[in-house]
């Protein structure tokens, strides 16, 4: 496969995050940079209203800083009886300064008086590459759905993942091992996915 890029810099710095890209992505045989190692980028504003906002605004605008391929996600937990909420806002849900274990919080305490049965969610994953002048290349997007369960379990994962029970394995999506996860889980599927795209596209040219 003839890519267009021969790096690829992942628009994060979140080591568990970079660490799973890495694994998913190692098909493309092209090293993976990240944030860390562009110390002077200044940090992209997330304000966008969807998730895919999110993705393009940060692969555009570090992609003119740096003058690299970048790859740029943004990833949202949707859940049906709070009309898509946190959504967009997932990481800030409990506030701008919300540790996950804060944002998990207020997620049960908004669905106290919701049965389990109604409390099905999702996590959603959009994924863009923007190339050194801040063009989009491509998307990809990826999903994992299940219910909101009232207790976190599981040493794998971060965030909302210790809540998600995926439907058919009856497990937190946060116990599932990272194979399992790059398999099943939202970022898992939006990279496979996106591997595919690049692939389409390279056999185009």
């Amino acid at each position: 496969m003839k890519l267009p890029f021969s790096a690829l810099t992942l628009a994060t710095g979140n080591a568990h995050k970079v660490q799973e890209l890495q694994t998913s992505l190692a098909s493309l045989g092209v090293p993976l940079l990240s944030l860390r190692d562009f110390p002077d980028a200044t940090p992209v504003v997330e304000d966008g209203e969807t998730l895919r906002d999110n993705a393009i605004k940060k692969a555009i605008g570090y992609a003119q800083q740096t003058g690299q391929w970048v790859l740029a996600d943004d990833t949202g937990l949707e859940v049906a009886a709070l009309g898509g909420q946190p959504g967009v806002r997932s990481a800030r849900y409990a506030g701008e300064q919300a540790t996950a274990q804060d944002n998990r919080a207020k997620l049960l305490a908004a669905l106290l008086d919701v049965p389990q049965a109604k409390r099905s969610a999702r996590f959603v994953c959009h994924l863009a590459i923007a190339d050194p002048h801040g063009e989009i290349y491509c998307e990809a997007i990826g999903e994992c759905g299940g219910r909101i369960r009232d207790e976190a379990r599981g040493q794998y994962g971060i965030g909302y993942d210790a809540l998600l029970e995926i439907t058919e394995y009856r497990r937190r999506l946060a116990e599932m091992s990272p194979a399992a996860t790059r398999l099943i889980g939202h970022r898992g599927r939006a990279a496979q996915r996106l591997v595919r795209e690049l692939r389409r596209l390279a056999a185009k040219h």
